[in-house]
């Protein structure tokens, strides 16, 4: 595939995230309860949201996980994007760079992260089929693009299954990983795409040595249902059979809440998204035992709107946040990890909690 069509290819995805809807499924937070402490003895003013994450510093437990890239117009979206990053103190990751990789001249529209945000923690990001044909060149060359911290592989195989273009050969990804983590000197974080990860997945993968896991839960952006809206619109041989596909699995998956729950259970790093939509979310999932919460789409729109919006939404998800820290009596996240929570419904059966 040359860097043109990957380029297009993104284009289609910033558009359809932005005017049509591509959630599906339930991530599951509804099911959770933060216990109500009727006396928190705290100053909700003086609430910290302050915490660390693979050693760098956070205003708040919230990462602006992957979007876009890849395309000129999603250069003046990453730039508020990572201006927001910065102002909040908060981490980014870029989309995916395949684009950039295949056509330099794309660079731009990823690199712009970390001119808008030279402090904020930066991850990069590979496609691990990409990362098992090219090699470390590539992982090293994406992570040397946006002068990242840390380089994040993402899985996204339910994609790939329906995607036009995919790639259907999920052979020799594991073995690229921790070949990538007994080699790199920076963090690699593995991120699936709005699937889940489960227990089993992740404890093969922190055996592999890496650094921190992204859940990508159900719940939120399905790529399942953004690859059938493609299918439908270019209306070529065999696309029914895709738009079908996509129909059909556009809610496969671990729900976040389950998923993170199981990855908690292993013991390592541990980022939250899919499906994540308010600050209560952020602070369930960090009672639940995520390390960062992410969001995605509900970011996108404002910040193709401008900066103020972009701002103004995440003003909202810190100031949710830090009320129900006051509520559960938590002055600071180490506190908020250890807030009481009630399971109920269909979490409670998936996970047995």
């Amino acid at each position: 595939m040359t860097g043109a069509q990957t380029s297009a290819r993104k284009l289609d995805h910033l558009r359809i995230c932005c005017e049509l809807p591509v959630e599906a499924g339930d991530a599951g937070f509804g099911d959770i309860r933060l216990v109500h402490s009727a006396l928190p003895e705290c100053d909700m003013d003086r609430i910290s949201t302050a915490t660390r994450f693979l050693g760098h510093p956070f205003e708040a437990p919230l990462m602006i996980a992957a979007m876009t890239g890849g395309h000129a117009e999603a250069t003046p979206i990453n730039a508020r994007l990572a201006a927001a990053a910065e102002r909040f103190g908060l981490g980014i990751g870029v989309g995916s760079e395949r684009a950039a990789l295949e056509d330099p001249s794309l660079a731009p529209s990823y690199r712009v992260v970390r001119d808008a945000a030279p402090s904020a923690f930066v991850v990069a990001n590979l496609g691990a089929v990409q990362l098992r044909d090219h090699g470390q060149d590539w992982a090293d060359r994406a992570v040397e693009l946006c002068e990242a911290d840390a380089l994040a592989v993402h899985l996204n195989f339910l994609q790939e299954a329906i995607q036009p273009e995919g790639d259907h050969d999920a052979t020799g990804c594991m073995a690229a990983i921790e070949a990538l983590c007994d080699r790199a000197a920076y963090p690699v974080i593995v991120k699936e795409t709005g699937n889940g990860i489960s227990g089993e997945v992740a404890r093969r993968l922190y055996g592999a040595g890496v650094a921190a896991i992204d859940t990508g839960g159900m719940g939120g952006t399905s790529w399942a249902v953004i690859e059938a809206v493609r299918a439908r619109e270019a209306g070529r041989a065999g696309d029914g059979r895709l738009q079908a596909l996509g129909e059909l699995f556009r809610d496969w998956g671990i729900p976040t809440v389950a998923s993170l729950v199981e990855v908690g259970r292993c013991g390592g790093p541990v980022i939250a998204t899919g499906g994540v939509r308010t600050g209560l979310d952020v602070a369930k999932a960090i009672a639940l035992g995520a390390d960062l919460a992410g969001m995605a789409l509900p970011l996108l729109g404002p910040a193709r709107s401008g900066q103020e919006a972009l701002d103004a939404v995440i003003e909202r998800v810190i100031d949710e946040l830090r009320v129900a820290m006051f509520l559960t009596g938590s002055p600071e996240i180490p506190a908020l990890r250890r807030a009481r929570t009630i399971v109920t419904g269909r979490i409670r059966d998936l996970t047995a909690l």
